[in-house]
């Protein structure tokens, strides 16, 4: 099973903010959302939006809101 992870990490490398599906679609489209949100200002501080890929629950950071779609 493949589960998809995004993740805002702010410049110091801490997860800020993340969301963890198993559709495909609604991950790319969240990702593309955050990464197109973030200011200049922000990517210039260090702000990353990230997505990867893992293969259990367990793997998914505990902050996480899981969506079983």
């Amino acid at each position: 099973m493949t589960i998809w992870v995004n993740e805002q990490i702010d410049p110091c490398g801490l997860v800020y903010s993340c969301l963890a599906c198993r559709d495909e679609q609604a991950a790319q489209d969240c990702h593309q959302t955050w990464s197109k949100n973030l200011t200049e200002e922000q990517k210039q501080q260090g702000w990353i939006a990230r997505l990867r890929t893992v293969e259990s629950w367990d793997e998914v950071p505990v902050n996480a809101l899981k969506l079983s779609y």
